[in-house]
């Protein structure tokens, strides 16, 4: 009967390291994609449920957002109004509501655009809503600050760029408030009412 030394060779001890080496790589390299898989899956979950909850997300394809506004969409060009998309809302969204504003306006902040009652279905606006107190499809627009009803874009005074926020509302019901009306009309409509809102920026200076 034989007995097993106690004494490796040298031989014996470098094929035991590096035995030991190649499990310590492989049990690494299984804890690396594990931990992978593993935020992976929050990262899932996590944009799964903010699709769930109805997190509201309003969106452009008429700039970059915290970019330049194109000309197009100024009194400097044809003050066309930019096309806005949105995703889902939250569950119990009966219309949605728009504000567009200035806020480094010289006199305090300047509304460009008034938009409500769009229907709970809508998720985006066309670029070009023609002006008037009715919009084609659905929803109302009011009076801005140029006192004309509709859309109208920046036209800020020469100097530093102004930062022009476009903001969706989704509500709990609609404002029922008539066609062409004021900001100081839309603004206590919304209170208490407001279940989610998204804003985008862009910049224009002339």
């Amino acid at each position: 009967m034989s007995i097993e030394p106690t004494t490796r060779t040298p031989r014996a001890q470098r094929r035991l390291l590096a035995k030991s080496a190649s499990v310590a790589l492989g049990m690494a390299a299984f804890l690396l994609a594990a931990g992978l898989i593993l935020v992976a899956g929050r990262s899932n979950a996590r944009a799964q449920q903010e699709a769930s909850s109805g997190k509201l997300r309003l969106a452009t394809s008429a700039f970059k957002v915290g970019g330049a506004i194109p000309k197009k969409f100024t009194c400097d060009g044809a003050d066309t109004s930019p096309a806005l998309d949105w995703n889902d809302p939250p569950p119990g969204t009966r219309s949605f509501a728009l504000i567009a504003d200035d806020p480094d306006a010289p006199g305090g902040t300047f509304t460009h655009w008034l938009v409500y009652d769009l229907p709970a279905g809508q998720r985006r606006l066309p670029e070009g809503i023609a002006r008037g107190g009715e919009i084609q499809g659905g929803g109302l627009q009011g009076v801005n600050d140029f006192q004309k009803t509709g859309y109208a874009g920046p036209c800020p005074p020469p100097g530093k760029a102004h930062r022009y926020y476009f903001r969706l509302y989704a509500l709990d019901g609609k404002v029922n408030l008539r066609p062409a009306a004021s900001r100081q009309e839309l603004e206590p409509a919304l209170q208490g009412h407001v279940l989610a809102h998204s804003e985008i920026m862009g910049k224009y200076q002339r």
